[in-house]
Formats: structure tokens, C-alpha cells, sequence
């Protein structure tokens, strides 16, 4: 929470990004180092310290533009999957990804070391973005139960 990080959901972990507040024109360096945020219509999830840096800790949300500024040089092949559901009961985990299994094939559990676990449930491993964007779409027009369904790059398989 105290380093200048921050959550995105596809770029490779260690991509350093500037990010620009439009309305206060103010702007922090960052590292990605998580994955996020999974709220529509956000495209980045700032650390506490980068927040407060930029002055963002009173709304919460701000327009922001984001400039990539570097990424990993040993980087591997990208893929892309499809989150459907994150929980702090593994059980309530499990049975969904039993269900998203049965219904498209891979699914798996990766857990998140917070106080409490969260464990999230990913569908699909997609070469590309937009093959996880179809999978995407295709969920939560099948499974109305589902109402987000966010592409995620998956950095270990």
C-alpha cells in the first residue's frame, strides 16, 4: 500500500506506467505489480501512496490517462483469461469454477495472499486479449447469474 504501485489487469507485471489525473494535471510513476481493478469502467487500481501522491485519496476516482513508461525485458508469452468471481470462502470458490469447468472447458482457482485469502476464480487460457473478450461476452450473455466477467492476464500458468 505504501509504494508507488498499482493494479491493471493486462499489463505484465513489473511495467512501469505514469499516470496523469486530468483534472488536477498532477502525475505519479508506477509499478504493476497486481492485478485489478475489477470494478467497470476503471482501468487502474492505485497503491494508497500513489493515490495520496496525486491527490486522489479524497475521491477516490479521478479521468486519469495512463503512459507506459518501460515494460519487463524476459517477458513471456502473453495469456489472457477470464475472471468470473473472486471470494473469501474457498468453497463458494470451488463450486463455481466446478460449474465454469463443466461449461467452458478450463477453470482454475488463484488465490490472493490478503488477510483474509481471496481466492478468484479464472476461465479459459486465450493466446490473446481479444479471444478473452469473446470468452468474456460469451459468459455473460450465457450466465445471467455472472454479472462481471473481466479479461486478466495470467502471468504463471
Amino acid at each position: 500500500m505504501e509504494q508507488m504501485t498499482a493494479a491493471h489487469r493486462t499489463l505484465p507485471f513489473g511495467t512501469q506506467v505514469r499516470v496523469h489525473d486530468l483534472d488536477n494535471q498532477k502525475w505519479v510513476d508506477v509499478r504493476i505489480n497486481d492485478r485489478g481493478p475489477f470494478v467497470d469502467g476503471r482501468v487502474i487500481d492505485l497503491s494508497h501512496a500513489a493515490a495520496r501522491a496525486i491527490e486522489m485519496i479524497g475521491p477516490g476516482t479521478a479521468r486519469v490517462r495512463l503512459e507506459l513508461l518501460s515494460t519487463p525485458a524476459a517477458e513471456s508469452p502473453a495469456r489472457y483469461a477470464v475472471q468470473v468471481g473472486a471470494f473469501h470462502n474457498r468453497e463458494n470458490a470451488e463450486r463455481l469454477r466446478r460449474e465454469m469447468e463443466a461449461e467452458y472447458g478450463r477453470a482454475r482457482l488463484i488465490t490472493r495472499a490478503d488477510t483474509p485469502a481471496l481466492w478468484r476464480v479464472l476461465v479459459g487460457l486465450e493466446p490473446t486479449e481479444d479471444g478473452a473478450s469473446a470468452l468474456a461476452q460469451r459468459i455473460r450473455s450465457e450466465r445471467a447469474s455472472i454479472k462481471f466477467a473481466f479479461v486478466v492476464r495470467v502471468d504463471s500458468v
